[in-house]
């Protein structure tokens, strides 16, 4: 480990200095912490960091004046839908998806790296339970799905294949996380095919640019963004494992989304028969006002738009079917061929431009007394995963149904939106739909049979409670050997082991078995 005389000439040199203004007065024990955190970062990339950081912050955050002019939606032919295409156009996309994976040719890559912090825990977002009847976490949901796609594509094509699941975690969230797995047995995956990695961690800034000291011998750090993902590529040789392993395409997602569908197969299907290199799964935007990044082009090239970039005008405008003009919101869901990521961690990584989030951050004064602003007094400078698709050879989206692949968990339930109370109601929703597609049927409180009429997206709790495991059903594919009956007044969980009720204290019993 350096001395502190060296550490200290190398922060003279990027003029951080203060970062060891209580060295003096720490024992042994923390002094060396300090010093070992201290140690990696390089004098003039620390230097620039938080010149830009400061700088970035200093700028307005407004649309750029010319940016209407310059922005077009995605033309048609870059554009597909699951629902909008014919049946047989649909059983292709899905056909060659699962014959990729059958090959042991995709992998799927969480982004994991962020604290729940929103959500009102300590721990990773993944370990949140939304109070399913199952009790399963977001990380047990992901992982029973990766299980029954395996299941799927095996099945088609007689064969074992594996979809190698790589995690990004962060400082904060690598340990709890790889502890959670192991106490939860990897939920029967292969702990070989569990690949975790950590991202880099960047010194917060204050807005005139000096790197703040969260505590006495602790430098207040943050993950740097999801597209952070392109530089721990590099440094944990992940992409070598791939290739080791035969992996062509990638899936990569973040953890929040509770319908999010691992290696989905129509999407894979369709982003390799279109030659794709980089593709983006998105939604039809809600409103003009919904907070969420458009994918559309600038100068004719695709990228992610942020809506605070967009003015409110532009935001309105209507195509000539009536739908929003810039429709295509963002979620955080990508396809990536490996040599695509190859090529933006050896060549376009530098030209990523990083952005601001301003926060409270704690810190420690001049006396070194601990303190929690009340108000916002330091800047975080992080990448986003989609800020790669200007440099796409052939980028395409996939236009999905919000109410089928979208609900996201950031909020604790005090929030109006994207909590845990409206994730447990859109996929309890799927699965009612899902049920009655599968032949079962509702009675009420009364025994009357409830009307067969699946719940719209967004409507509130469904008329039953069933949930069905990703074991059982990957997306809506099970179809009972019978009918099956169930009353509004329980929970119904479908399980790998059947079908069975949930009596309050009672024990549960099998109702049906299953048909694949």
């Amino acid at each position: 480990m350096a001395s502190e005389l060296d550490v200290r000439a190398r922060l003279q040199r990027a003029g951080q200095e203060h970062l060891l203004r209580f060295c003096a007065e720490l024992a042994p024990g923390p002094r060396a912490a300090l010093l070992a955190q201290l140690e990696p970062l390089e004098p003039e990339a620390l230097r620039e960091h938080c010149r830009r950081a400061a700088a970035a912050c200093a700028r307005p955050l407004a649309p750029a004046p010319d940016l209407a002019a310059r922005l077009r939606p995605l033309p048609p032919e870059r554009v597909g839908s699951a629902s909008g295409v014919a049946p047989q156009t649909r059983r292709l996309w899905e056909e060659e998806g699962f014959h990729q994976i059958a090959l042991n040719k995709v992998a799927v890559l969480l982004l994991a790296g962020g604290q729940g912090t929103r959500l009102g825990v300590t721990y990773p977002k993944g370990m949140y339970q939304v109070g399913l009847p199952s009790q399963k976490t977001l990380y047990q949901l992901q992982a029973e799905r990766i299980r029954r796609v395996e299941q799927l594509a095996g099945e088609r094509y007689g064969t074992r294949c594996t979809v190698p699941w790589y995690i990004m975690t962060s400082e904060f969230t690598l340990g709890p996380t790889a502890k959670f797995f192991e106490e939860h047995d990897f939920f029967h995956l292969d702990p070989n095919n569990v690949v975790m990695f950590e991202q880099r961690m960047l010194p917060a800034v204050t807005f005139d640019g000096r790197a703040i000291l969260e505590q006495k011998d602790k430098v207040a750090m943050a993950p740097d963004g999801n597209g952070g993902l392109y530089c721990a590529l590099a440094d944990h040789q992940v992409l070598e494992d791939m290739e080791r392993r035969g992996v062509e395409f990638v899936h990569v997602y973040c953890v929040d989304n509770i319908l999010v569908r691992l290696a989905d197969p129509v999407f894979i299907g369709f982003c390799v028969l279109r030659g794709a290199d980089c593709g983006a799964k998105v939604v039809e935007k809600a409103s003009p006002e919904e907070p969420v990044g458009v994918v559309c082009q600038v100068d004719g090239v695709p990228q992610v738009v942020e809506y605070s970039e967009i003015s409110p005008e532009t935001a309105r405008l209507r195509a000539p079917g009536g739908g929003l003009l810039y429709n295509a919101g963002n979620i955080c869901n990508h396809f990536f061929t490996r040599d695509f990521l190859q090529m933006v961690t050896r060549e376009f990584e530098p030209l990523l431009k990083p952005h601001v989030a301003v926060k409270k951050v704690p810190y420690v004064d001049e006396e070194g007394n601990p303190v929690k602003p009340l108000e916002p007094n330091g800047i975080k400078m992080e990448k986003f995963v989609f800020d790669v698709l200007p440099f796409a050879k052939n980028f395409v989206a996939f236009q999905v149904l919000r109410g089928e692949e979208f609900s996201p968990l950031k909020n604790a339930d005090s929030a109006e939106r994207d909590n845990p109370s409206t994730a447990r109601r859109a996929l309890l929703a799927q699965h009612h739909r899902w049920a009655l597609q599968a032949g079962a049927h509702f009675l009420d409180a009364h025994g009357t049979r409830l009307p067969e009429q699946p719940s719209p997206p967004g409507s509130g709790e469904p008329p039953a409670i069933c949930e069905i495991s990703p074991l059982v059903s990957y997306s809506g594919e099970v179809r009972a050997a019978r009918p099956i009956w169930g009353s509004s007044g329980v929970g119904l969980v479908w399980s790998e082991d059947g079908a069975r009720w949930e009596l309050g204290g009672k024990s549960p019993f099998c109702l049906s078995r299953l048909a694949g």
